[in-house]
């Protein structure tokens, strides 16, 4: 469990059984990466029981085309409060920042680290509540009808980098602008003055949501340009088993909400604003993508007479996920390889293989590695499954 702390005060911990005791739990992490690898009962490390024998929990198919590691993370996420603008590295980049920083003798926890590992982080996010995001960037005219009215010298310079081009390279000037701003002199009292003017036409459409936003993420945000690189990105409004998915590459922040969320097993996060921890602006201009775009919705499959089993892909080789509502008049069967992660999100279940059985409650999860074949599961709960297409 990871407590940061713009994370839930109850979602988490009413999931896994345990009081809340006013202290936030912002993920819950299901996987093995090497900073906070799940654990068996008895306390051995998933990691290890993967490194001591990857054909048998990853399967040759996994293990030749990743190595002998996990190539995915599973997450709950609950956050009561906007998580970091950030990005995520592209491999190349991750891997030569790795490298950088390794060779510049920072310490994998140093605060001023921005390469945790050599993996890139597409992620996806499939919402268990009403959940709210930010993803990719509006086209530059959509940009310039949001800041139409607003006074402030940052304001001003975006304006001018739009105007100088409609394109990708005026949106990396505009954020550069903005992100090269936090901690000017000016920068607070200048964010204020635009915020300001939001406050006084807000309700005016079509900036009203854009408007919304700015003022939640200024309010908690004081003074932080990252409120105005909002008005850059696509808003993302997603109802329960509704997903998204965010390429390595694009910059996105989570806003509120209630989500199982499914990575390549990285740890990177480079930012942008909205946050009190290091700020990588030559790294994040490095690897984000500009290109305008609305937000990705993963494809999805649904089938099932009396259990609904819905799958959700995104274009990646790492992950895939699988959600359950389980009807006991149908058993419903697992990826046939591979490893898989399952987490009982409510109700309860009977993972069954050839080998034996585990009944998971309401917060509890378990490996099925590869070696335990094909595999169902049965009951009446609402599971989740990571695996590998």
């Amino acid at each position: 469990m990871q407590h940061y702390d713009w994370g839930g005060l109850e979602a988490i911990q009413d999931l896994v059984g345990i009081p809340s005791d006013g202290s936030p739990a912002a993920e819950l992490w299901l996987g093995a990466h090497p900073s906070a690898p799940s654990r068996l009962p008895g306390g051995t490390s998933l990691a290890d029981v993967v490194a001591a024998d990857p054909d048998g929990v990853l399967g040759r198919r996994v293990a030749d085309r990743f190595g002998p590691r996990l190539p995915y993370l599973l997450k709950v996420l609950a956050a009561r409060r906007a998580l970091s603008l950030q990005v995520h590295p592209r491999p190349h980049a991750a891997r030569a920042g790795f490298q950088r920083e390794n060779r510049a003798g920072l310490a994998l926890d140093a605060p001023g680290r921005s390469f945790h590992d050599e993996q890139h982080k597409p992620e996806m996010l499939v919402a268990l509540t009403p959940f709210e995001g930010l993803a990719g960037f509006r086209s530059p005219r959509a940009v310039l009808t949001l800041l139409d009215g607003l006074d402030g010298k940052l304001v001003e310079q975006v304006r001018d980098a739009l105007g100088r081009t409609r394109s990708a390279v005026g949106l990396r000037a505009a954020l550069e602008v903005l992100v090269a701003a936090r901690g000017s002199a000016w920068c607070a009292a200048d964010v204020e003055a635009t915020v300001a003017g939001v406050r006084a036409r807000a309700g005016a459409s079509p900036s009203q949501r854009a408007d919304a936003t700015l003022l939640q993420l200024a309010e908690q945000h004081p003074g932080d340009p990252g409120s105005i690189v909002s008005l850059l990105l696509n808003r993302v409004s997603l109802e329960p088993g509704e997903a998204m998915y965010v390429p390595a590459g694009e910059v996105h922040a989570y806003l509120s909400g209630l989500g199982v969320e499914i990575m390549a097993s990285s740890d990177n996060v480079l930012r942008a604003g909205l946050t009190t921890k290091h700020v990588d602006t030559d790294a994040l201009v490095e690897c984000a993508a500009f290109a305008p775009r609305p937000p990705v919705r993963p494809d999805a499959t649904v089938v099932g007479t009396h259990s609904l089993v819905t799958t959700y892909r995104a274009p990646v080789e790492e992950f895939a996920l699988t959600t359950f509502d389980l009807d006991p008049a149908e058993p419903a069967a697992l990826a046939p390889d591979g490893p898989r992660i399952v987490l009982a999100l409510d109700g309860t279940a009977q993972v069954r293989t050839e080998a034996g059985s585990v009944d998971l409650r309401r917060g509890e999860s378990c490996l099925v590695p590869h070696a335990a074949g094909a595999t169902t599961v049965a009951g009446d709960g609402h599971l989740v499954c990571a695996w590998v297409p």
